[in-house]
């Protein structure tokens, strides 16, 4: 049987994959986390072909130091989220369920991961990541560009907005130290914004406690609630 552990940076924190049995929130190292992906077709399906959406890639250090960011000497290249321990029969199951979420310019990686707990041991993880060369990664972008498209980008799951602050919140909660710039500093600017009339919809119940799931056909109903 598989020791099979996945890390979330994204909207896998606050929507974990089905059948794990551990979740540990730390970091990894060497890379840093921006919002340089579009995206319509996706877990969260914030957006549409005509007006893709954004979510969160991961950036690799060497090759983010070539690049013209303009938060790259505030930003540090470590990136916090959660690692899943999947249950060891259903690893096979948790992986075509994950190669089909996240199949939209995502690659697989392998990473070490330092829980927040520092008495805990490393963990090797695998990682979702949007490779420069994938058709969906756009680059660096201005952050108020960036800001504007996310409040504006609507799809069959929702406001690509909601993607943004739920991913500030849960940030926010998993530990003291797990605090990003680049997402604290496009909610502010999108919480500058008015949300198109249209699509105002009402902000979701928080829950701090994550729902589990029996199996893949379940979590994909939970994230088509949005």
């Amino acid at each position: 049987m598989q020791d099979f552990w996945l890390f979330g940076y994204g909207s896998l924190i606050w929507k974990p994959p089905p059948h794990f049995d551990q979740r540990i929130p730390g970091y990894i190292e060497g890379y840093v986390r921006r919002f340089w992906q579009q995206v319509y077709f996706s877990e969260d399906h914030r957006g549409t072909p005509n007006a893709p959406g954004r979510v969160v890639t991961l950036i690799e250090r060497s090759f983010w130091a070539t690049l013209d960011d303009p938060q790259r000497r505030t930003e540090r290249d470590v990136v916090w989220g959660v690692a899943y321990h999947i249950i060891p029969s259903k690893v096979e199951e948790v992986k075509e369920y994950l190669d089909i979420r996240e199949i939209n310019g995502y690659s697989i990686q392998h990473t070490p991961f330092h829980p927040a707990d520092s008495s805990l041991a490393s963990i090797h993880c695998l990682v979702y990541i949007g490779m420069p060369d994938n058709p969906q990664f756009l680059g660096v972008q201005p952050p108020q560009d960036i800001a504007n498209t996310i409040n504006a980008s609507v799809g069959p799951s929702g406001e690509n907005r909601e993607y943004l602050l739920h991913l500030e919140r849960a940030l926010e909660e998993l530990c003291p130290d797990s605090h990003d710039e680049h997402i604290t500093d496009l909610a502010r600017r999108v919480r500058a914004l008015t949300p198109p009339l249209r699509e105002i919809r009402r902000p979701p119940v928080h829950d701090n406690a994550l729902r589990k799931v029996r199996s893949t056909e379940e979590q994909e109903e939970i994230e088509k609630e949005g």
